[in-house]
């Protein structure tokens, strides 16, 4: 098996950490920086995770630890494949991720067809996960980490079996605190440098601005309704709002109010109270398998519909093409179309895909 990796350094502490353990590990390794959009293209001013400055981080590390330093323009790309798609899916009405289209995309597919091309056995990233083979069944598997607080396997379910064969995730089986330490001791320029916690290319968490001013989508005011149909005030366009939102809705009620639905065919925000945003069923489509190549029949698992939600007991049914129904044993809030659902075994990932409809 080749030693040679490649690893995705995005100027923070979490990759470059990563890229010293392979070092250690006896790899042969080089460090890339993915140039994924330019920062007045998407109305941005300020740092970012994809700026100048994190890019000139990235490469002072690489000098500093003694390794070869690359930048990859997936600019094209980033924006087809994550931006537009972003903005697609608030346009139907949706609330979509787009880190896990930038992983699936950009990080793990793009980055190893590239690495490849000049001759990489792996890439590599700072993500907190862990990639084992199952001896068993030969499949690969994707795994928590060590840290639960920082795991990160919720936004990597669609990666493949190719892919977790030829990814290395070194911070797998360490703690935060650790990396920091590590960073600290080998005189990493951004060992105390903060971790981003936003979208990317939204990085004020303004998502409707984003999209008006920088996709150009137009905000149609419609009616709030209630679960009856009958209007309640009018809102401000369905790109302003998601499930489970109570604050900024500019209506005053006895009780609050909270986003039931966002239907596009007739522009209507559907409101109603709190115990109306809990879902016992739902489907899920585009799902990514991993510990098995296809759902065969009924499967007891936990499901996570959110980045910072743990997982909650279900039933994974097999549904039509790549779908899977999913029935929770107690309803769940705010259960979200365009979101990801990730299905737990324990630490082990099942699969994931992204949900589609809910039901009462």
């Amino acid at each position: 098996m080749g030693k040679k990796v490649m690893v995705g350094m995005s100027g923070g502490v979490d990759s470059s950490v990563a890229a010293c353990l392979l070092m250690d590990q006896g790899y042969e390794v080089s460090g890339v920086t993915l140039h994924l959009y330019n920062n007045e293209d998407v109305g941005i001013r300020k740092r970012t995770c994809c700026s100048i400055a994190d890019v000139e981080d990235a490469r002072s590390v690489a000098a500093h630890i003694g390794i070869e330093h690359f930048v990859f323009n997936f600019g094209t790309e980033f924006r087809r494949d994550v931006i537009a798609r972003f903005a697609r899916g608030y346009e139907r009405g949706e609330t979509p991720n787009p880190c896990i289209d930038c992983n699936r995309y950009i990080k793990f597919g793009k980055m190893l067809e590239r690495a490849r091309l000049l001759g990489a056995d792996f890439i590599a990233t700072g993500h907190y996960a862990r990639a084992e083979r199952d001896a068993a069944s030969g499949r690969w598997l994707l795994k928590k980490a060590k840290d639960a607080s920082k795991d990160q396997t919720y936004v990597l379910y669609a990666m493949t079996q190719d892919e977790l064969a030829h990814t290395l995730f070194p911070l797998g089986g360490l703690c935060k605190t650790e990396v920091r330490r590590i960073a600290a001791e080998r005189g990493l320029v951004n060992a105390r440098k903060p971790d981003s916690e936003d979208i990317c290319f939204v990085p004020n968490g303004n998502y409707a601005e984003f999209l008006e001013h920088v996709m150009g989508i137009r905000r149609q005011p419609g009616n709030f309704v209630d679960r009856n149909g009958s209007v309640l005030g009018t809102h401000q366009g369905l790109i302003r709002y998601t499930i489970g939102q109570r604050k900024g809705l500019g209506l005053s009620f006895e009780s609050p109010k909270y986003v039931l639905k966002k239907d596009r065919a007739s522009n209507t925000v559907v409101l109603g109270d709190e115990k109306d945003l809990f879902c016992s069923r739902f489907v899920v489509g585009d799902v990514n398998w991993i510990a098995w190549e296809r759902l065969t029949g009924p499967k007891e698992a936990g499901v996570k519909v959110r980045y910072s939600q743990s997982e909650a007991p279900a039933t994974l049914y097999p549904f039509e093409e790549n779908r899977a129904e999913v029935r929770f044993r107690e309803p769940q809030r705010a259960v979200t179309p365009g979101q990801a659902a990730v299905f737990y075994d324990g630490d082990t990932v099942l699969g994931g895909g992204t949900i589609l409809a809910g039901e009462d």
